[in-house]
Parts: C-alpha cells; sequence; structure tokens
C-alpha cells in the first residue's frame, strides 16, 4: 500500500530532462514518483542525472513494467486518480485532491491514450491555456498540478 500523500505518475516519459526535473520537483514535495510503462530514455542517462542534481537519493521512484501492472498494484478504487490531458474541459484547479492522489502525465509527444483517457473520464483535469497551441512543458504542467494539490492539503507533509 502507498505510503505518500501526493503520487506522481509519468507514463511513456520521453525526454530525461523533464523526468530529471520532475524527480527533482518529487524529491522538494517529498512525493514519490511512478515512471509506467517504456521509457524514452535510459535511466542513467546523464541528462537525466544533470537535471535531477544532487537529489536523486531524496527522491522515492518506482518503475512499473506498464499501466495495467500500475492499476492492479494501486486499484483506482483505493487511490484517487488525476489523469491530466489537453483534451477536457475540467480544470485542474476545479477538483479536490485527497491525501495519497495519483497525478498521471502522459509523454510529452502524445498524452496519455484515449483509452485511458476513456476509462477514467470524470477523473480528466486540464491546465487551461492558449487554444491555438498544443501543450505546456511536462515539467511544468507537473508542477502546476502538484502544487495545487500540495495547496488543498495544507502545504507539505
Amino acid at each position: 500500500m502507498n505510503k505518500k500523500y501526493l503520487n506522481i505518475v509519468l507514463y511513456e516519459p520521453e525526454i530525461p530532462q523533464n523526468t530529471g526535473n520532475i524527480a527533482r520537483l518529487c524529491a522538494c514535495l517529498d512525493a514519490k514518483l511512478f515512471l509506467v510503462g517504456r521509457l524514452g530514455f535510459n535511466i542513467t542517462d546523464r541528462h537525466l542525472k544533470r537535471s535531477g542534481l544532487d537529489y536523486w537519493d531524496k527522491v522515492e521512484m518506482e518503475h512499473i513494467v506498464d499501466f495495467e501492472t500500475f492499476e492492479k498494484t494501486f486499484p483506482f478504487e483505493l487511490n484517487p486518480y488525476f489523469l491530466f490531458t489537453t483534451k477536457v474541459e475540467k480544470k485542474y484547479y476545479d477538483v479536490s485532491y485527497p491525501s495519497g492522489s495519483f497525478l498521471i502525465f502522459g509523454p510529452e509527444t502524445r498524452g496519455i491514450p484515449e483509452d485511458i483517457l476513456k476509462k477514467y473520464n470524470d477523473n480528466c483535469v486540464t491546465i487551461p491555456m492558449k487554444k491555438t497551441l498544443r501543450s505546456l512543458n511536462l515539467s511544468n504542467s507537473v508542477a502546476i498540478g502538484a502544487y495545487e494539490a500540495v495547496r488543498q492539503f495544507g502545504g507539505i507533509k
């Protein structure tokens, strides 16, 4: 059973610098980082290590082989999921994040697959932005979502 008050899930991340930045953020927030599915880089990539600086020993990180295994390990019924996507209208700040929430983000170039979004449609949220542009940077999006959850929790635990 997960014991962290906040969990960040990166589904098939592609860019090592983003993942390194997010790992550093997780260390600073005492959030757990899950890398789910195939990675677009090697875990020993120098860009990944550099962007995480000297925070690697301060972040709890777990790699899960695929999304199905993630769902079995952390079933939705017991663990609140919030999926971040550009494909919905519900704003990330219009939902309540309970302690233990899993904030889920897709790969930089594709986002979360449609079948996963449909399965958890009621828990999909978006970060508002200019309609004519595709998306924000992944590490920026994670920071925005994570700090809203932390704000709702009343601060860092």
